[in-house]
């Protein structure tokens, strides 16, 4: 059975096609130039030329070709575009899920089928399950490496593709597994999850991109009193505290951006909690939900430890999101993922905070 493992350079897939390769299956290493990460950039982190030159080493210590695919034009289309113009309309982005829907079982899914791969391996921390003749995605076994959010929007034909090697084991058995392969990446760094933003700012990088930040327009507060101006939706984001650029006796906080009038509403931190959320695009794994009611735990980003929420099914791919307590900074833009213990029920994009949240 031939696999296409996707290497990004790291441990986790290296990790992902030594076990694949201890099996005997037949692999083909494929790495993706999704963005230009020249060494003279200083910027030398995920996908860069020297992870390439790792993938490569592994490739030829484990026994298997290897190849690298320009995806620069399809990644800016389906990745960074979306992100860019996201954060300039006032939203705030999750560019990893549409990179594994879009790029990784999206583009390097149909080269695979040209390889003559049947399964497309990632070292992803998640977990699969077969079952009912469908294909259930599952939270990795290290919970504080977990990557399941990042997955929800795979369909079946994605997911039945997919092989997570490493979704069984912590990030420390993975290393352990790297030095035992004697994979001289086994102490390699973390990369950053946004690959393609140089340093931290995204702003900066949104400006560059772009040529701005979006449109100029006032910051109020809760009442709508003007207590500033910004250049730009691009700047801000639910829950932000720094780089606002008003003074205030209290420590206030973006609770809410309104694209339409181009406006940032400040205020404490107790306006940030909201009761609940619609989410659109929903993508539901196991079966179709939707005319039901599922209380289930719900996260409402990457690093949100998730809260108990009931969730409403509604018609044309959308959810009505409640949570048990309120949330802080409900973000729309964000994800918001529906577990069932270790089960990914399905997921989709905030929309909105439901009323009752800072507004």
């Amino acid at each position: 059975m031939r696999t296409v493992v996707a290497m990004s350079g790291g441990v986790d897939s290296s990790v992902a096609a030594g076990l694949l390769a201890a099996e005997g299956r037949d692999l083909i290493g494929v790495s993706l130039q999704t963005y230009d990460h020249a060494p003279d950039r200083g910027f030398g982190r995920c996908c860069s030329p020297d992870d390439f030159r790792d993938a490569r080493r592994v490739a030829g210590k484990l026994g298997f070709p290897y190849y690298v695919f320009d995806e620069e034009e399809a990644f800016a289309r389906a990745v960074i575009d979306p992100f860019v113009e996201a954060y300039r309309g006032g939203r705030t982005p999750s560019p990893c899920v549409l990179c594994n829907s879009e790029v990784k079982f999206g583009s390097l899914l149909s080269k695979a089928r040209a390889l003559g791969a049947a399964h497309v391996a990632t070292g992803h921390y998640a977990r699969l399950r077969r079952e009912g003749g469908r294909t259930l995605l599952l939270r990795g076994r290290d919970p504080d490496k977990d990557q399941s959010y990042f997955l929800f929007g795979l369909d079946q034909e994605q997911l039945g593709s997919a092989e997570f090697p490493v979704g069984e084991l912590t990030k420390d058995e993975v290393r352990a597994e790297a030095r035992r392969l004697g994979l001289a990446v086994a102490d390699k760094p973390e990369s950053q999850e946004i690959c393609f933003v140089e340093g931290s700012s995204y702003r900066d990088f949104v400006k560059e991109r772009a040529g701005d930040l979006g449109a100029p327009g006032d910051i109020v507060t809760q009442d709508g009193a003007r207590v500033g101006a910004h250049d730009g939706l691009g700047g801000f984001t639910i829950g932000q505290r720094r780089g606002i650029g008003v003074a205030a006796s209290e420590a206030l906080y973006v609770i809410a951006i309104d694209p339409a009038s181009s406006r940032v509403v400040v205020g404490p931190d107790a306006a940030l909690r909201a009761p609940g959320c619609l989410v659109t695009g929903v993508n539901w794994i196991p079966a179709d939900r939707t005319g039901e009611t599922v209380t289930c735990e719900v996260r409402i980003r990457h690093r949100h430890p998730g809260a108990r929420a009931r969730v409403e099914a509604l018609p044309g791919s959308r959810a009505r999101v409640t949570f048990d307590e309120p949330q802080r900074a409900v973000a729309p833009g964000q994800a918001a993922v529906f577990y069932d213990g270790d089960l990914v029920l399905g997921g989709g994009w905030i929309e909105t905070a439901e009323p009752g949240a800072a507004a």
